[in-house]
């Protein structure tokens, strides 16, 4: 076999899943900046009753509306992408269970559940390792 051939058939799977992650990372912060953005405004009835039947109040509506704006720019930024990751799939982990336990409303909670495997995956892929632990995880 040539050296064109193998490097042609040879696949970097690390630079695959990286473009991978930032391909999800992209769409995250598009819906959670559009979701985010959205618990603002006024003529979104639709936000203003899903919290009130929270029963916190609408202050927790504002909160994480700012949260998931905040965080949805700093999915975008590499340093700062496995802190917002973790910060959002902390807030999808409880939209699962305000959906399972207090609002009760069936599958709901799916549309929290599958953006929170992807933001636990991005925090860990991008999470920044000392430098001593990065050189015994890599393979020699």
């Amino acid at each position: 076999m040539t050296e064109a051939s193998r490097s042609f058939v040879g696949v970097d799977w690390d630079r695959v899943w990286n473009l991978t992650l930032w391909v999800l990372q992209a769409l995250l912060a598009a819906v959670f900046l559009l979701s985010g953005a959205s618990k603002f405004s006024p003529r979104v009835v639709f936000w203003s009753q899903l919290f009130a039947r929270i029963g916190i109040g609408q202050w927790f509506r504002y909160f994480t509306g700012s949260l998931e704006v905040i965080c949805a720019v700093l999915l975008l930024i590499p340093k700062t992408s496995a802190f917002a990751a973790a910060l959002l799939a902390c807030t999808m982990l409880g939209a699962v269970l305000i959906h399972l336990f207090i609002l009760r409303d069936g599958s709901a909670w799916v549309f929290s559940g599958l953006p929170l495997l992807v933001l636990v995956a991005i925090a860990w892929r991008r999470r920044r390792l000392p430098d001593s632990a990065r050189a015994s995880m890599s393979v020699h």
